[in-house]
């Protein structure tokens, strides 16, 4: 049976690591990628699909495949789709700002609405295992819009029917971004040196590539079933 990853989010900080890593991963033997534009980069295990998040619905994955199928390469792949012989495990790490979503209106459809189509996406294909990239703090009551989006996110991934899922929450994020995030830069300053001293462990920052290692050690225990919830500080234990 052939092991396929299915990817959101892989421009990201954390999603490109993922890319990485999956690449790397004898397990996984097909990497598929679904983002608005495709990446500059290639690697034989790698199948880029091009969507408008708006429409996940309408997404047809073999299709997608097909079409990118002259030479043959990824034959192996479209049969073990038609035959749902693969196995499949599904990765979510979208997310933005609201500064950069440029609205509240915004930052919820793409945290929100996106993530939550996206799962509906790939339970629709046969993923059984979804692991999403939250936050620390994410809370559905919270006062913090933006924790409050995480945690209505969590909320309603859980009602979905995986058979499981890992909800990531990691502290402040380390690691080169393609955008720049002056506030964010700031806490870290501040939150490695807090954590120097010992004190407020939990809030630590975290390397994007952890928090990628994290995913892929959890999707490769054998039978995980239910919701987790793996904090800042577990993704720190996990190695690197």
């Amino acid at each position: 049976m052939s092991k396929v990853a299915l990817v959101s989010g892989s421009s990201g900080l954390v999603g490109m690591q993922l890319l990485h890593q999956l690449f790397q991963n004898a397990a996984y033997d097909w990497v598929i990628s679904f983002g608005r534009r495709d990446l500059a980069l290639k690697h034989p295990k790698l199948v880029q699909i091009k969507v408008d998040f708006k429409e996940l619905d309408r997404v047809n994955v073999i299709e997608a495949i097909r079409i990118q199928n002259s030479g043959g390469d990824f034959q192996p792949l479209i049969k073990s789709l038609e035959t749902e012989s693969a196995q499949l495990s599904a990765f979510c790490a979208l997310g933005t700002t609201i500064k950069a979503a440029g609205s509240k209106e915004k930052f919820y459809q793409i945290d929100h609405d996106f993530v939550i189509g996206y799962a509906r996406m790939v339970l629709r294909i046969g993923a059984r295992r979804f692991y999403y990239v939250s936050a620390l703090g994410a809370d559905a009551g919270s006062s913090i819009y933006y924790s409050k989006v995480k945690g209505e996110v969590e909320n309603d991934l859980k009602r979905m029917d995986f058979t499981y899922l890992g909800i990531f929450q990691p502290s402040l994020l380390l690691g080169e971004r393609n955008e720049n995030r002056l506030g964010e830069e700031v806490g870290k300053i501040l939150m490695k040196g807090i954590t120097f001293l010992g004190i407020l462990k939990k809030y630590k920052p975290i390397y994007g590539h952890q928090v990628a290692r994290a995913m892929l050690v959890k999707d490769g225990e054998a039978d995980i079933t239910g919701n987790e919830t793996i904090t800042s500080s577990e993704m720190h234990g996990m190695g690197v």
